[in-house]
């Protein structure tokens, strides 16, 4: 059953990062998958926080990290996005879209652990 909810949660992972995909639109700069990461970022470091310390089911657990988040974010549209920003001449571009993705996913994840642990203390 729960690869069921991990299916059905991946689904809305997948059609949420492809609506915010075209609310954004295309530009210059791949701001929409910049974001996605990041906030998927902070979401994941929230909730696998909240899920260990609070002993969320593992279905649920599961369903939401791996199945949601984990059609949410993108990694394979980061790297293609670093890849043709480097090959149409834009290096420079692309080395800041990769150390903004890295370091804002970092800060992002640390700081969906910390609000989690401030919301839901330890008991």
């Amino acid at each position: 059953m729960r690869y069921f909810w991990v299916g059905a949660a991946g689904a809305g992972g997948a059609i949420t990062r492809y609506a915010i995909g075209l609310a954004i639109g295309s530009q210059r700069f791949p701001w929409a998958t910049l974001l996605i990461n990041v906030t998927g970022s902070f979401l994941l470091g929230f909730l696998l926080t909240y899920a260990t310390e609070r002993h969320l089911s593992p279905t649920v657990a599961t369903a939401v990290t791996v199945g949601f988040l984990g059609a949410y974010t993108t990694f394979s549209t980061f790297a293609w996005e670093s890849f043709v920003l480097g090959d149409t001449g834009r290096a420079g571009v692309a080395a800041v879209y990769v150390a903004v993705s890295v370091a804002g996913g970092l800060v992002a994840a640390w700081g969906g652990y910390e609000l989690a642990r401030t919301v839901f203390p330890k008991t």
